[in-house]
């Protein structure tokens, strides 16, 4: 099986075209030499992936026929990635800022939405007499200008 083809159908790739450009970048290896993507993958090749920043290690133990599903995943390949490099990935996740502190910026989409079932859905309601909406009527508006004269 092709490698792109092979690097999909085990999941490590969402589509082959991804798995092909990677390959193209020569993100992937078997053994020591980089590789293209119509290279044959054989059972006991060691493919080395650079992914997210890390380099993962992958053992070939069975070519699958078509692409399987995640739960089968550990009958085709053996994961040999080496454990400095899962707490690399680790390390850099915790560092990044995913998600902004709550207070900081402006309100997300869902964040408006849990305002609005917090306070009531009232808000959104049509005014037809703006002058009752601000609290001032016409009387209010006569007294006024009498006392100004």
């Amino acid at each position: 099986m092709r490698i792109d083809k092979f690097l999909w159908s085990i999941r490590f790739y969402k589509t082959r075209s991804i798995a092909t450009e990677e390959i193209k970048k020569n993100r992937v290896s078997i053994g020591t030499s980089a590789v293209k993507s119509s290279k044959e993958v054989k059972e006991g090749d060691e493919i080395k992936i650079r992914k997210n920043q890390i380099d993962y290690k992958i053992k070939v133990i069975q070519i699958p026929k078509s692409r399987i599903g995640a739960k089968l995943v550990p009958l085709h390949i053996r994961d040999i990635t080496d454990k400095e490099q899962y707490e690399l990935l680790k390390l850099r996740k915790m560092s990044q800022d995913y998600y902004r502190n709550r207070g900081e910026g402006r309100p997300t989409k869902k964040d408006r939405r849990d305002m609005d079932d917090y306070v009531g859905n009232d808000i959104t309601a049509d005014f037809t007499d703006w002058d009752d909406f601000f609290g001032e009527t016409d009387d209010d508006e006569e007294n006024e200008t009498e006392k100004d004269l």
